[in-house]
């Protein structure tokens, strides 16, 4: 026989007479709290006092001293920031490739890709991002360092060259003493500019077959950058050093020495004679007034003499790039002062003869 169940009404009213509330916090009241808290064993101090030294790799009680814990791991960024480098307390990133001074915006945008070969689908999309998202002002700044480098390269300038007329370019192209001359013109004086800051000694001739440009404008657009940077007062140093102040600096003939007489087969004595004598004349004021090139070319003629590697002043000229005419005057100079160039100890040690010398 199956019986209802029915419920005692006496039941029935404790059971609900009891507050919900009340039955909550009875719950509460003997469950275990399950967080784990690192105390130190001497102090028990609440909150705890613990230092993470992770030079170490230890935690330590800041307040007696205990280790607590090895072998920590470091969970900060992975460089370092110096308080000389430091730029307003900002710390690194983890992600993305480190920042190109060179160019603008915050250069953290993702590339598509041209995708698999004989796909069109890649190559469209990347084509469509680089109208839609790429910056136009960091494409002509590419498209400017990338020319910049292929001319320093026909002359096998170095890299601090490099960089520093980028710097240069970056920063005088949106000049508006600048505006109507041509981006080539504003190239070549840049890396003249920048030959001339790096100690890499270059004729504004050989500067000048790099482009296409006359003379005349690229000379102009020299001065127009001299003046901007001399306003300026920036560096055109190469990319992360320090700041400093610009300096406008002139070509003279020793820096032009130890290219010329390699390109003409001289021995190192020879090109040290010639350093000597240019120092000399310059010291003396013999040949004030005339262009380095002159200087270097009429030096090492007379070195070359002086040292038994004698050349012809033809041979010279076309490596300097002036006229044997030009090196006769200006040699005709340093053979009336020859007593006042020519160090004693050369002609001691038999090592050069005066009777070497070309004539006048």
């Amino acid at each position: 026989m199956a019986f209802a169940s029915t419920a005692s009404p006496l039941a029935t009213s404790v059971a609900f007479s009891q507050p919900v509330s009340s039955v909550n916090v009875q719950q509460s009241a003997f469950q275990r709290n399950l967080n784990v808290h690192l105390i130190c064993p001497d102090c028990k101090e609440v909150p705890p006092n613990l230092v993470e030294n992770f030079s170490d790799g230890d935690m330590v009680c800041g307040s007696c001293g205990l280790v607590l814990g090895d072998r920590i791991i470091d969970t900060r960024s992975e460089w370092r920031t110096f308080a000389n480098d430091d730029q307003g307390n900002d710390d690194p990133s983890r992600v993305g490739e480190a920042l190109n001074p060179l160019l603008d915006g915050n250069q953290l945008d993702t590339i598509i890709s041209y995708g698999a070969p004989g796909s069109s689908v890649g190559r469209e999309l990347n084509r469509a991002q680089n109208k839609a998202v790429h910056d136009k002002k960091d494409n002509e700044l590419q498209a400017a360092y990338a020319k910049i480098s292929q001319m320093c390269e026909r002359y096998s300038l170095p890299r601090v060259v490099q960089d520093t007329a980028k710097d240069i370019y970056k920063k005088v192209k949106d000049n508006r003493k600048l505006k109507g001359k041509s981006q080539e013109s504003i190239e070549a004086a840049a890396i003249f500019i920048a030959c001339r800051q790096s100690g890499v000694g270059r004729t504004f001739k050989e500067i000048c077959l790099l482009t296409s440009v006359p003379k005349k404008e690229i000379g102009k657009v020299f001065k127009i950058i001299d003046s901007i940077l001399l306003e300026l007062g920036g560096t055109t140093n190469a990319v992360g050093q320090v700041d400093r102040e610009y300096q406008a600096v002139g070509t003279n003939a020793e820096d032009l020495l130890n290219r010329f007489c390699s390109h003409l087969g001289l021995s190192t004595q020879v090109a040290s004679g010639a350093q000597y004598i240019a120092r000399r004349a310059a010291k003396e004021g013999i040949l004030a007034g005339r262009s380095p090139i002159s200087i270097a070319a009429a030096t090492i003629y007379m070195a070359a003499g002086l040292f038994g590697e004698g050349r012809s002043a033809s041979k010279i000229a076309e490596r300097a790039g002036v006229s044997d005419g030009t090196i006769k005057t200006s040699y005709k100079f340093l053979w009336e002062a020859r007593e006042k160039l020519v160090d004693p100890q050369w002609i001691e040690s038999k090592k050069a003869s005066l009777s070497g010398l070309p004539k006048v």
